[in-house]
């Protein structure tokens, strides 16, 4: 799938959010990228944040493990996940799968 790709125990998600949803969540596919909609506002980076948190709880790994590496102030975002091993980062790709199947 093209909205991710793995590199040993990190995982890279091209995210498409759509903040100001009425909740917080997978919203399917977008073009090449994740839809994640998300409650909160687009404004002083309160969607970013929401989004890494987003991410931290549906993947269980730490805040500081997730990185934006593109498009802090865009729509569409590259979205870095560091896993502890390689075999965690696809479990994380397979349950990330299932959920939009």
């Amino acid at each position: 799938m093209a909205f991710y790709s793995q590199n040993k125990n990190q995982l890279i998600l091209t995210v498409r959010v759509s903040p100001n949803a009425r909740r917080s969540g997978f919203d399917g596919l977008w073009d090449e990228a994740l839809k994640v909609a998300l409650f909160a506002p687009p404004v002083d980076g309160k969607a970013n944040e929401a989004l890494i948190k987003f991410l931290s709880d549906f993947f269980a790994v730490r805040k500081s493990a997730i990185e934006i590496l593109s498009g802090t102030t865009s729509r569409m975002k590259r979205v870095s996940l560091a896993f502890q091993t390689e075999s965690d980062a696809t479990r994380a790709a397979e349950k990330l799968k299932d959920i939009l199947s």
